[in-house]
């Protein structure tokens, strides 16, 4: 009976006093952070939450960590209780996180939530970073003697599965193709080549005009690591660029889409 009573009253909140059938409720957006003992990595991905609402100031909007700060994921799912929801994933790639801590926690939650696919790769994370490296002091060679010694070392976390690293290949190749010049992925960790490695082999060939792309998504060890061993100048990490609240939604437009074409053939 009781269960029969709350299928009624779902069903009459959505239709109006003037017998008009209301759109249903969108599910919540949940940003999923790593989380960070760094204390600017939060602020930053509280400024990206505001960034988002404003773009979509109706759609519910939470933050989940996988370790390390508060709100936790699974508490955030817990608080949702059967609200259907979207996971958004604030990683660049596939990875453990990924592929299997975040839909684990979701599956053991209340919560009817699905998990989006990973930031990257995307063009929009390649416009936030030529963005970053621009207003670190970059400036697209024009002439072909600079061309030629010029490159970028795109210096990413790691992981040791190797979708993770073909997801930053093609990030690379992305940014290459804005910049006009080559990205050479490297790492901080977990895979090869470390950013030290990557920045020999460039001056091997000849090119000492070096730039480090920050691929994180906040501040934190690994992204001061890598810019401190820049020869010339080192971009911020991606943050709350515009782009990323764009791409946020997109990957949320993009599951809700997908779960809708299987709700139909159902």
């Amino acid at each position: 009976m009781n269960s029969i009573s709350g299928e009624l009253a779902g069903r009459l909140r959505l239709v109006s006093l003037s017998g008009r059938r209301r759109p249903p409720a969108p599910p919540a957006l949940v940003l999923v952070a790593h989380g960070s003992r760094d204390p600017r990595a939060l602020n930053t991905v509280r400024t990206l939450m505001d960034r988002v609402r404003q773009l979509r100031p109706s759609l519910p909007l939470h933050l989940g960590h996988i370790e390390l700060n508060e709100p936790l994921l699974p508490d955030t799912l817990a608080a949702l209780g059967d609200t259907p929801a979207v996971l958004v994933p604030l990683l660049l790639g596939r990875g453990y996180h990924v592929k299997q801590d975040i839909p684990e926690m979701a599956a053991a939650s209340p919560a009817r939530a699905r998990v989006a696919a990973p930031l990257g790769p995307h063009p929009l994370l390649a416009e936030a970073l030529h963005a970053r490296l621009t207003e670190a002091g970059w400036s697209t060679p024009t002439d072909d003697t600079t061309r030629r010694t010029s490159a970028v070392v795109l210096a990413a976390a790691g992981s040791r599965d190797p979708d993770s690293a073909t997801d930053t290949r093609r990030t690379a190749r992305l940014l290459a193709a804005r910049l006009g010049v080559p990205v050479v992925p490297a790492y901080a960790s977990a895979a090869t080549p470390t950013v030290a490695t990557a920045l020999r082999a460039l001056a091997a060939r000849g090119r000492d005009r070096v730039a480090i792309a920050s691929y994180f998504t906040a501040p934190g060890r690994f992204a001061t690591q890598c810019a401190d061993q820049a020869p010339w100048i080192a971009a911020a990490p991606l943050g709350a660029h515009p782009a990323m609240a764009r791409l946020i939604l997109h990957r949320y437009d993009q599951t809700q889409a997908r779960t809708e074409v299987e709700l139909a053939s159902a």
